[in-house]
C-alpha cells in the first residue's frame, strides 16, 4: 500500500532512493540546485556506474551545477519544457511529491509525498516508471555545457554521442549502459526479453549511438555503425 509522507519523510526517502538505487535512478524536479548530501550520493551512484536520469524544466543551470555535471559520465541531464512534476524513482521504489531537488525546499518548505513500493504496488510503480519514462523521451537532452542539443527522436547520427568509448544504449529503453553489442539490453530489458527469447524481435535504437533504428539482438546496431565499427567490435554476426 502507498505510504503518506510528510517533509522529514519526503527527504528521508529521497535519500534511500538514491542510495538503494543498484541498476537505474530517475530524478524529475523543475530546479535544479542540489544541496551537498544528495550530491555525495548521486556522486556515489556514478561511481559504481549506476545510470540516472535527471530531467528539470527550468532552464537556469548555474556554474556550479554544470561544473559538476561535467564529472559524471553516468548521469544523463534533460531539459522538459512546463514541467512541474517531482519524482524520483528506482527499479524499486518511487516517491511522488510536492517536493523539488532543490536545497530550499528541503529546508524550509512543508512538504508532503507518496511512497511506492514495486514489491507491494507493482501496478502503481509501472504506471510511475512509464510516466517518469516518457517525460524523458519528450525532453531535449542537455550537454554539460548547457547546449541544447538534438531530440531522442532525431535520426541525424550525431544526437546521442557516447560519453566514453566503452558506453552505449539499451537497445529497448535506450538508458546508457556499457558498450557491448552481445548483450545490447539493460538488465530489466534484458529479464524481459528473455521470457520470449525471440533474436529478430524489433528494438527502438542503436546500441552504438543511440540514434532511432530498427535494431534487434540478433542486428543491435545501425548500418552506419556497423560500417564504422565492422571488425573493432564483437557483433552477433
Amino acid at each position: 500500500m502507498p505510504k503518506f509522507l510528510t517533509t522529514t519523510g519526503v527527504s528521508f526517502k529521497l535519500e534511500e532512493i538514491i542510495k538503494s538505487a543498484d541498476e537505474k535512478l530517475i530524478l524529475i524536479s523543475p530546479f535544479l540546485k542540489i544541496n551537498e548530501r544528495i550530491r555525495e550520493l548521486i556522486e556515489d551512484k556514478n561511481r559504481i556506474k549506476i545510470n540516472t536520469e535527471v530531467i528539470y524544466g527550468k532552464n537556469e543551470l548555474q556554474p556550479d551545477e554544470n561544473n559538476w555535471l561535467r564529472n559524471l559520465d553516468y548521469v544523463r541531464t534533460g531539459f522538459c519544457k512546463n514541467l512541474h512534476a517531482k519524482c524520483y524513482l528506482n527499479e524499486k521504489e518511487a516517491l511522488v511529491t510536492s517536493m523539488n531537488l532543490y536545497e530550499f525546499s528541503q529546508q524550509n518548505n512543508n512538504e508532503m509525498g507518496i511512497y511506492v513500493s514495486k514489491e507491494t504496488d507493482p501496478e502503481l510503480y509501472d504506471a510511475i516508471n512509464e510516466e517518469a519514462k516518457r517525460l524523458f523521451r519528450i525532453s531535449e537532452e542537455v550537454k554539460v555545457t548547457v547546449e541544447k542539443v538534438a531530440r531522442k527522436d532525431d535520426k541525424k547520427e550525431n544526437s546521442k554521442k557516447n560519453k566514453s568509448s566503452d558506453s552505449g544504449f539499451c537497445i529497448r529503453c535506450e538508458n546508457k549502459i556499457k558498450l557491448d553489442p552481445l548483450h545490447p539490453y539493460c538488465k530489466d530489458c534484458f529479464m524481459t526479453w528473455s521470457k520470449y527469447g525471440n533474436e529478430d524481435y524489433q528494438e527502438n535504437v542503436c546500441h552504438v549511438c543511440g540514434i532511432e533504428t530498427k535494431s534487434s539482438k540478433l542486428k543491435p546496431i545501425c548500418y552506419n555503425c556497423y560500417k564504422k565499427y565492422k571488425g573493432k567490435l564483437d557483433l552477433p554476426l
